[in-house]
């Protein structure tokens, strides 16, 4: 894909995903759907990891860096998770996982923004996932906002992940073959400033 094609597809892509609801102050970035991706990760009876990601997201951030407040939400649909393997993927979507045919989509809000002088460190919020809503604090492993010199505005994002209970939203399948019920949730995100 041309260079020029690919940044208007992004600029128009990150526009459109402009849905920021917040209070006063700040500003407001959508979500750029090609540098934002969710993932997770699970031991395999103690010897190598399962990886899947959530291909189709969306979302947008409210920022304030002067108050140092904000709020993110971001939403996947549960039917583009990409294992890498098309059993496993369907079997995520079953009622043995994700209900996905009732509970279509996972959402991450975060409220709280935690900051180390102009840095990000942390993201506190709720995840929703099968109807069921719990606490998840995201911490960043990398945060920045960078003057983009392609589409001419500021990007601000990072890396944030969270070791999770997949319990607290009745995801038991495996528990008694001995899956663990820790998961990694890694969201890397960029959003672009409006």
């Amino acid at each position: 894909m041309p260079m020029k094609k690919f940044i208007a597809l992004a600029a128009l892509a990150a526009a459109s995903l402009a849905q920021a609801q917040t209070a006063t102050g700040g500003a407001t970035y959508a979500i750029d759907p090609t540098h934002t991706f969710v993932t997770y990760e699970i031991t395999h009876f103690g010897t190598s990891t399962n990886r899947g990601r959530f291909d189709k997201k969306e979302g947008s951030v409210k920022f304030d860096k002067a108050a140092k407040t904000g709020r993110v939400e971001v939403s996947f649909d549960l039917a583009s998770v990409n294992t890498g393997v098309a059993a496993m993927n369907t079997h995520l979507l079953s009622d043995d996982l994700f209900s996905a045919a009732k509970f279509p989509t996972a959402k991450f809000v975060g409220d709280k923004f935690v900051f180390n002088g102009d840095k990000v460190v942390e993201v506190v919020g709720e995840l929703t996932l099968k109807g069921k809503t719990a606490p998840v604090t995201l911490k960043a492993t990398h945060f920045n906002c960078y003057d983009n010199p392609m589409l001419k505005r500021e990007v601000c994002g990072g890396d944030f992940e969270a070791v999770i209970d997949r319990t607290q939203w009745g995801v038991d399948y495996g528990l008694a073959y001995g899956f663990p019920k820790n998961v990694k949730l890694v969201i890397q995100v960029e959003a672009v400033k409006q």
